[in-house]
Order: structure tokens, then sequence, then C-alpha cells
């Protein structure tokens, strides 16, 4: 965060430079305004760009074997643009190499879920997949030792990424 503050300074500092070294050629021909609205407008643009490019620069970030399974979109009204084009402030991701299977039930799966948010830390989360029902569950101690009876199935769409990603790999 701390990082993306002084790049936006930078924006605006070098479009003020632009304005300047352009307002020397024009022999100080530009209005006195232009100068902090352009700057202004370069920090605003580049915060813009930052947002909106966010999740793809996290997602080619991603390691080998994790396959992204739901990019979540948001809109806010301190961010009108964002009603036009919403903005990706949460990725979901399946580290595929993680999975485990039991012998005694083929159709079970345990993963790990990973919850990538804009200015959050990135967080794993364990999960229980059953591909026949198809349901999610938390892992808990309870769950592991008898998935069927103790976890808390949650279900899942059949045409939902996740069960794609799991159940038909």
């Amino acid at each position: 965060m701390f990082i993306e503050l002084i790049a936006t300074v930078a924006a605006g500092l070098g479009a003020a430079g632009i304005i300047l070294l352009l307002n020397k050629i024009l022999r100080g021909m530009l209005p006195r305004w232009f100068l902090p609205a352009g700057a202004g407008l370069a920090m605003i643009g580049f915060s813009v760009w930052s947002e909106y490019t966010w999740a793809e620069r996290t997602i080619n970030q991603l390691p080998e074997g994790v396959v992204v399974v739901r990019e979540i979109e948001q809109t806010a009204a301190w961010k009108p643009w964002s009603y036009a084009k919403p903005q990706i402030t949460r990725v979901i991701a399946v580290d595929l190499a993680g999975v485990q299977r039991r012998d005694d039930m083929p159709d079970l799966r345990l993963f790990t879920m990973l919850l990538y948010g804009r200015w959050l830390a990135p967080s794993q989360v364990p999960q229980l997949f059953d591909c026949s029902a198809p349901a999610r569950a938390d892992v808990t101690d309870a769950a592991l030792a008898n998935p069927m009876e103790d976890a808390n199935w949650q279900p899942v769409p059949a045409d939902d990424e996740l069960y794609e990603v799991l159940c038909n790999a």
C-alpha cells in the first residue's frame, strides 16, 4: 500500500514536470491552474489503473498449479466509474498440486482455497469437497475424522468452477 502511495505521488510529480516543460516550450502560455489539475488527473488516473489491474497482476504472479475459480467484482459510491465497469476486488484460487484424496472415499477431496483481496493479506482456508454431492465443507478435526457425518456441508452447483477444477481434472 505504501509503495502504491509513492507511485501515485511519482505519477503526479512526473505529470507536473511534463507540464512545466511544456509551459517553458510554450513560453508561459498555459493557464496557472493547468499544473495542479494535470498533476491531480495523473494521480487519479494512476490510482484507477492500479485498482483495475490489481487482479490481473495478482493472477499473473500465482505459482504454477494454482487455478483461479472465482473473481469477485465490486462497485462503490466513492468510485463512480466502478458502476460502468465493476472492479475485481477479490480472487479465489485453488492449489491443485496440494489436492489430497482418500482411498476409502474416492469422491472426497481435501484442498486449500487461496483467498486474495485488494488491500488484504492473502489467506489459506483448508476445505473438503465431495464430488458426488457436490458440496463443500470447512475443515475441522471432526470433519477430517468422519467427513460424511460431522462436516457442515454446503451445496455447490454442478456448473460451479470449483466443481469443474476439483472433480473433472
